[in-house]
């Protein structure tokens, strides 16, 4: 039985995308290079799916002969060519799995980072500040780039919002285990009494989507310009470029104001867009995974409280696999490898 089923869907949905695109008239040469070059990494998997497919069904029906069948010699057949055909269909499940293992459709992508603000007022922009300063440093020691595409704050070193795009080879492998509800447990230097507070921010982690992999078409968008708000260079908040954009069929809408140029804002929102809609069809596909999958790692749901950084005992849960470590001040300044590589250990074994 093959298992991750849903990422060859995922694989398979792709491969349709680029066939399509592929067949556009009017495409560069470089633009038809990158695309056959995409179709040629991603067949092998479909083609020894699909070849998979039709082995267990050939099985499935050898099966069924042999159930309601009263001819011995008959009988005998079947069973030896079922005895191939299980050979054959192992064979073609090592090769899925050996493809898999090795092309993950989404591990090398570059990702589109959100930290927003919960439960918790000032506080809670204090920490969102943190968070992505601590993602900020780790992603800088890895060597990634880091690109905010949008963010709003309400007090000095205090986030609302904010959107990045942090690029770099295998972005998402070390980031997709990020999303969801992280908790700090502090004393506030506005706190009088000495009480600790507990407050709360929402971290997701979207795979960069590229054309190839969500085709947005024009008739399905709504543009919208105005003027950029809060502290910017020259033109920005004298100019309409900052830029929204709703996506009608699924009402998702992105505000980009990062840019003095409405055309980069456009792109940006874009990318943005492209990522969320994508995240949406992941999860869908996803429904299928096994309970304890499901347990164990969780998207950026309000409901699924992944880690507590607890201030006043030094230390920092990760409440999915039940591990602790205590030392904040080293954790926060972006050395997070140790909780990334326990969670990738306890995923491959599930």
């Amino acid at each position: 039985m093959i298992k991750n089923i849903n990422k060859i869907q995922i694989i398979q949905q792709t491969l349709n995308n680029l066939n399509k695109l592929i067949e556009q008239p009017n495409l560069n040469f470089v633009k038809i290079k990158k695309l056959k070059q995409n179709i040629a990494s991603l067949s092998p998997i479909i083609n020894h799916y699909k070849q998979y497919q039709t082995l267990c069904t050939e099985k499935e029906n050898n099966n069924k002969l042999m159930t309601n069948c009263d001819d011995k010699e008959l009988i005998i057949l079947l069973k030896e060519e079922n005895t191939t055909l299980n050979k054959n269909i192992i064979k073609h499940e090592q090769q899925i799995q050996h493809l898999l293992i090795n092309k993950n459709s989404d591990d090398q992508k570059n990702i589109i980072l959100e930290i927003r603000s919960g439960t918790g007022g000032n506080e809670a922009s204090l920490f969102a500040y943190t968070l992505f300063q601590m993602y900020s440093k780790f992603a800088e020691k890895k060597g990634f780039i880091v690109d905010i595409i949008n963010i709003s704050t309400n007090i000095k070193h205090g986030i609302k919002e904010v959107i990045a795009k942090i690029s770099g080879n295998n972005a998402y492998l070390y980031f997709k285990y990020e999303a969801g509800i992280h908790r700090v447990q502090r004393i506030p230097n506005t706190e009088t009494q000495g009480r600790i507070h507990t407050s709360t921010c929402t971290v997701a982690i979207l795979p960069e989507a590229m054309d190839v992999d969500i085709n947005i078409e024009n008739k399905d968008i709504r543009l919208d310009v105005f003027r950029a708000g809060g502290p910017g260079g020259q033109s920005v908040n004298t100019t309409d470029s900052a830029v929204r954009i709703t996506h009608i069929p699924t009402n998702i809408s992105v505000q980009c104001q990062d840019e003095k140029s409405q055309i980069k804002n456009k792109s940006k929102a874009m990318m943005v867009l492209r990522s969320r809609i994508y995240k949406i069809k992941q999860e869908e596909m996803e429904k299928k995974r096994s309970n304890t999958r499901k347990n164990m790692i969780k998207g950026a749901k309000r409901s699924d409280k992944i880690r507590t950084y607890n201030f006043p005992q030094n230390r920092c849960t990760d409440h999915r696999i039940s591990f602790t470590i205590y030392n904040l001040t080293k954790l926060l300044s972006g050395n997070i490898d140790i909780l990334i590589d326990k969670l990738k250990n306890k995923i491959q074994h599930i």
